[in-house]
């Protein structure tokens, strides 16, 4: 009776979470686009629901919530079909969507799509063969090999993902980056703007001109037809006339730095925005987080680097080692287990809303970046299989912050996985992201008062 109830609790949650990736499909990715393919926004929604799902159930090991056996019940249904759609799914919808935008291709489409999936299995499988990510003990076919996979790729992307975030946040928060912009430079680039567009107008008047002068001498009439003959008519300067090659050669280039020019009032106009808002309460809070987490950063880096240079892997989770190193320091009665349990619970708690909706955001952003009308149901796609990979591999690392006692499950249901390696790859790509981040960051913003300063 109690297993039915606790599923019952699971299939209610399970609805909501696909209901609320539902919304967000058709609120947020598709509210520009008409939904054709209702397959993509159901296999969408699906792994939105059993990513969610994955993280419901680290909530309720935590809180005890179910039964022990009903949760390992759980876990490993939610954990298989979340592996179905990720490896055997989503992957064989993107070949045959893109197999189906091409034309040639189209009548045979769906054998062309078992090609694609086909590709995408060796490759999937020969990313395993460089990592030490698997007991050698476990078969071919076992749940693990697929884990173990998918936790690569996903690992990789949290970590390029969090150092760049890292880097990132403290430059965009910190009034200390922004740009001294005055009203005096944007109105002297808004000047530049205005002159090159009278510019372009000045010489499109001449080309218009020169056109009604050769019609009105009758060198329109008497032009020879067909593409060579445009070709003559324009390069061919005729006597009294000005090369109108060379005038459109001109316009181009101006057109092209007028471009430039809107481009960089934008963002002068943005920087002063950002000058204004710094000044307010809000922006003075956000100020200090960054300063925050300019502090993190360093620290993440310098541990990271520590770790790989000692190839050092913390065996007890953050706050619980934090707390025994404030009483063992204060010299204080302290229940370590009791409140650590508590700490955790909410220290997991705001890192799965945080990844859920930080990753929400991205995707949107992305989406928005790179979508058109033929390529929206393929990026989609392309979304949920990131989305679901990146859920998996944050359960991978998210175990490490649980005590011992509420890792039992999780260990067991994810297999004799080599999870050392995971925080060790964790760090190394973290790393590499940060510094590139940093070094990319430097860059622009050395160049970007270079490049208004000239005149």
């Amino acid at each position: 009776m109690s297993f039915l109830i606790d599923s019952s609790i699971m299939v209610v949650s399970q609805v909501l979470f696909f209901g609320f990736g539902w919304l967000f499909f058709m609120r947020q990715l598709f509210k520009d686009y008409e939904v054709r393919q209702y397959v993509v926004q159901v296999v969408f929604s699906v792994t939105f629901a059993f990513s969610c799902t994955m993280f419901e159930l680290i909530i309720f090991e935590i809180l005890g919530v179910l039964n022990s056996s009903s949760r390992y019940f759980h876990w490993k249904l939610n954990l298989c079909v979340i592996l179905l759609v990720l490896v055997f799914m989503v992957p064989f919808y993107i070949g045959y969507f893109v197999v189906s935008n091409i034309r040639l291709l189209h009548r045979h489409r769906l054998l062309f799509a078992c090609v694609v999936w086909l590709v995408f299995m060796y490759f999937f499988w020969k990313l395993g063969d460089p990592f030490p990510i698997l007991s050698p003990k476990h078969g071919i076919l076992s749940i693990e090999q697929l884990i173990s996979r998918v936790g690569v790729i996903g690992v990789t992307l949290m970590a390029l993902l969090s150092g760049f975030g890292a880097v990132n946040c403290p430059y965009t928060y910190m009034s200390y980056f922004l740009r001294n912009v005055t009203d005096a430079d944007i109105l002297a680039l808004e000047r530049r703007l205005l002159q090159t567009m009278d510019m372009i107008i000045s010489k499109k008047k001449r080309i218009a001109m020169v056109h009604r002068n050769m019609f009105q001498r009758g060198e329109v009439h008497n032009k020879p037809t067909g593409f060579w003959g445009m070709i003559k008519s324009v390069t061919a300067s005729s006597p009294g006339s000005e090369n109108l090659a060379v005038i459109q050669q001109e316009i181009d280039a101006l057109e092209e730095l007028s471009r430039q020019l809107f481009l960089e009032t934008a963002d002068l106009h943005a920087t002063k925005e950002r000058i204004e808002y710094s000044k307010t309460f809000q922006g003075k809070y956000f100020n200090f987080l960054g300063y925050f987490f300019s502090i993190y950063c360093v620290w993440k880096i310098f541990m990271a680097t520590i770790n790989i240079v000692f190839d050092r892997v913390g065996k007890t989770d953050p706050v619980t080692r934090g707390i025994e190193i404030t009483v063992n320091y204060l010299g204080i009665q302290f229940d370590v287990k009791f409140w650590s349990q508590h700490i955790s619970f909410i220290l997991v708690g705001i890192i799965i809303v945080t990844s859920i909706r930080g990753l929400l955001i991205t995707l949107t952003k992305f989406f928005y970046a790179i979508s058109s009308s033929k390529s929206s149901n393929v990026i989609v796609l392309l979304l949920a299989q990131i989305m679901g990979m990146y859920f998996v591999s944050s359960v991978l690392l998210i175990r490490m912050s649980m005590p011992l006692e509420y890792r039992t499950i999780i260990t067991e249901v994810l297999g004799e996985l080599q999870f050392n390696f995971y925080h060790r790859w964790f760090d190394v790509i973290f790393l590499v992201s940060a510094l590139s981040s940093i070094l990319f960051l430097y860059l622009a913003h050395k160049q970007a008062p270079e490049k208004h300063m000239t005149p």
